[in-house]
């Protein structure tokens, strides 16, 4: 019996007993393997996959779903690999469209890079921003901190999420929850006693990546991102929306440098919800 084409194979659900088959593949691309990450985005989304008779997959991406389960409100696309050997086939078109119509009238998003970005707009998503990667030491300045900051407490867990929806204009509980456990750090903004800030840094092979970083303005932004660095020998890794070009260049001064850019694309809906101005950064650029 002749081999089924790898854009006829059956697309499946992904598990967490996958992970070690999404870091091999993601491996197979010249990815790190980000294991870690892989295990936040299967236990906190739903991965798709489709499985090669060879053994492995042939591809996989994950859909990390916001708002109620029922009906989502917005839902962020992630992490969508080809294996080399089945590269230029039509698999990984097969499994966007496969996602599209899994997904409804759900509204997504998705960042892509300049290899992605034209199957994705010939899916019909719609380039509505930027984000530039950074990486490097961090190098303080010396000047003191701009906001008070601290470590987060299981008590700053609720208003967190409230903070977290009103930014995002989603609710996130189920990924924003897993966050303590995820992430080396995660701290707080504080101004009489309400929090103004929050943001995270999780390991990423030998980086930290910042990420979530939600803050009131740039000032506490800065505040967050100099607070998280001053407790790691890391070097730091962060995703910034390139309207934040008073921190992008901060950033930049205080040892980062510019990696590349990913295109902010959305499909159903003209842009993002919730405030992007106080949007600094997404947990991961796989899942928003």
């Amino acid at each position: 019996m002749p081999t089924p084409s790898p854009a006829a194979l059956p697309i499946r659900r992904l598990t967490p007993r996958d992970l070690a088959a999404c870091a091999d593949l993601s491996e197979d691309r010249g990815w790190p393997r980000e294991e870690h990450k892989w295990g936040l985005l299967l236990s906190g989304g739903t991965g798709y996959g489709i499985d090669d008779p060879d053994g492995g997959l042939v591809a996989a991406c994950v859909v990390t779903r916001y708002g109620s389960h029922e009906d989502p409100e917005l839902a962020a696309i992630g992490m969508v690999l080809v294996a080399e050997r089945h590269a230029r086939q039509g698999v990984g078109r097969r499994l966007m469209r496969y996602v599209i119509e899994e997904a409804g009238p759900t509204p997504l998003t998705l960042h892509a890079t300049a290899y992605g970005r034209p199957l994705y707009e010939e899916l019909g998503f719609k380039v509505t921003g930027q984000a530039e990667m950074v990486r490097g030491m961090f190098t303080p300045d010396g000047s003191p901190p701009g906001a008070f900051t601290r470590p987060a407490t299981a008590e700053d867990l609720a208003p967190i999420l409230r903070l977290d929806e009103e930014v995002f204009g989603v609710d996130r509980t189920h990924l924003i929850t897993r966050l303590p456990a995820f992430a080396d750090q995660l701290r707080v903004a504080e101004e009489n006693g309400r929090i103004v800030g929050y943001a995270a840094a999780w390991p990423n092979m030998a980086t930290h990546v910042v990420g979530p970083l939600v803050a009131r303005d740039t000032r506490t932004a800065k505040a967050l991102v100099s607070s998280l660095a001053a407790h790691t020998d890391r070097p730091l890794r962060t995703d910034i929306d390139v309207r934040h070009e008073e921190l992008l260049s901060w950033l930049k001064a205080r040892g980062l440098a510019s990696v590349g850019f990913n295109a902010v694309m959305t499909h159903k809906i003209p842009a993002l919800p919730g405030d992007w101005t106080r949007r600094f950064a997404p947990l991961t650029v796989a899942a928003g």
